[in-house]
């Protein structure tokens, strides 16, 4: 499978799967940032991804961000939608600083992964009826009972 990729700047690094198995591929800030404590800041990337026809970009922490940098993605996940790839539709991260001090982002850390996944678009089908029986509602197969 192929994805078309375009540089902003010529420095700035292609994103790389770390291994032949992982699932996913890093993706770096493209600048030298200061997040404050509490901040959210779009942290740039340099990089304009077009995900195969299919296909949509999903943005996710790494593992370690948390951890080693006090950083969290602050949408949690990012969904780039395949025609988000217009000549300077540069992919930012929303990092959040989540700690009471302030973080430094250089160049070239690899704070998120992006992955793709494939997606089919439905077409709705309203109904009056559903399914005969209620499942329970919002948290109703874990056990908890307050």
């Amino acid at each position: 499978m192929k994805a078309k990729i375009k540089r902003l700047s010529p420095e700035v690094e292609l994103p790389k799967y770390q291994t032949a198995e992982s699932a996913g591929f890093d993706i770096a800030a493209s600048a030298d940032l200061t997040i404050q404590a509490g901040e959210i800041v779009k942290v740039p990337t340099g990089l304009v991804i077009e995900a195969p026809e299919g296909h949509f970009l999903a943005i996710v922490a790494r593992g370690s961000t948390a951890a080693k940098t006090g950083l969290k993605m602050a949408n949690g996940m990012g969904v780039v939608d395949r025609d988000f790839a217009g000549p300077n539709d540069e992919i930012f991260l929303p990092m959040h600083n989540f700690t009471s001090k302030e973080v430094r982002i250089k160049k070239g850390d690899r704070l998120a992964q992006g992955i793709f996944v494939k997606i089919d678009q439905v077409e709705w089908e309203e109904s009056s009826e559903m399914r005969p029986k209620d499942r329970g509602g919002y948290g109703s197969t874990g056990g908890y009972h307050g």
